[in-house]
């Protein structure tokens, strides 16, 4: 059985290929893909191959790890069914092609226990659980040890940083602050405050989270923290980063890195969407048919409005 999957020929280039299907294995599911969401962080990067240092990167290959489908076939033993939705944070079930991640595709085979069970009523917004789940372990750091400090002061009101101040809300914290330079982004906060910053003239930040992935920003963001505060790397960044001493020196900065979410961080912020605390609605802004996969990457990496551009796969025959 052939599955269409967008594939990234080389850099900046993509074309839809017909790839051959695995069949279903013992602890394996097949899924029909009904949305797949297209990353500006991550995935990016793989568009431009500014991470080509990645383990097992190379083109041709297969993006996507914000997939949401429905069960069509089942192994015999299995805790899901047909019918049951689950989110696919990636899938590795194409030959001759990179799965980085592959999960961007109209059929997927994966396994039981890499998917979650989702709630069928999340539609288009479940694409979003992978974003949710990497702001929830900027602050959780996958359970292996106590929770950071919350932010009260995010840079970029992407969805990133939406989610993020979203959660901070949801976990009764105090209302961070969020920075945003872009007017049209800036709209639509609810629960905290959003500002230019230069309008801000705090100096006593306690724990900054950077979700822009802005290589230039570390400076003034140690200067906007009080003595041992805290600056969080939770963005993705192209370039090296760099620092004055003396500045961070004086304040006895630390600066830690967010790395990427883990199963916990999955399963906490999909019990927080059921529950009603966490709200995925308003982030996709964008849905165009698989078939304009071209049209769709441009707007997603060009378009400012575009918060988060999602595949349509639910016509594919």
């Amino acid at each position: 059985m052939k599955s269409t999957a967008v594939v990234f020929d080389r850099p900046k280039q993509l074309s839809l290929q017909a790839l051959e299907l695995p069949e279903v294995k013992v602890g394996q599911l097949e899924v029909a893909v009904q949305y797949s969401g297209i990353s500006t962080g991550a995935e990016r990067m793989l568009w431009d191959d500014s991470i080509s240092a990645l383990p097992g990167m190379g083109y041709p290959l297969v993006p996507g790890f914000e997939t949401l489908g429905q069960v069509v076939k089942a192994h015999t033993g299995s805790k899901l069914k047909e019918g049951d939705m689950v989110f696919v944070p990636g899938a590795n079930c194409f030959s001759g092609v990179q799965s980085m991640y592959g999960g961007a595709a109209s059929r997927l085979v994966v396994s039981d226990q890499l998917v979650l069970p989702v709630a069928g009523e999340l539609g288009v917004d479940a694409v979003l659980l992978a974003l949710a789940a990497t702001a929830y372990h900027a602050v959780s750091g996958g359970g292996m040890h106590e929770p950071f400090t919350p932010p009260d002061l995010i840079i970029g009101h992407g969805v990133m940083g939406r989610l993020l101040a979203r959660l901070t809300v949801a976990a009764g914290c105090p209302a961070p602050t969020v920075w945003e330079t872009q007017a049209e982004i800036a709209q639509g906060a609810k629960g905290y405050s959003v500002i230019r910053p230069e309008d801000d003239p705090r100096k006593d930040y306690q724990a900054i989270y950077d979700v822009n992935g802005d290589a230039c920003v570390l400076d003034h963001l140690i200067q906007r923290i009080r003595p041992g505060g805290e600056i969080v790397l939770a963005g993705y960044y192209k370039h090296g980063l760099e620092f004055s001493y003396p500045t961070a020196f004086s304040r006895e900065a630390r600066i830690r890195v967010a790395a990427e979410w883990k199963r916990s961080d999955l399963l906490a912020v999909n019990q927080l969407v059921n529950s009603g605390q966490l709200s995925l609605q308003g982030l996709v802004t964008h849905v165009q048919a698989f078939h304009t996969a071209n049209a769709a990457y441009e707007t997603a990496f060009g378009d400012v409005s575009c918060l988060k551009m999602v595949l349509d796969w639910s016509a594919h025959a």
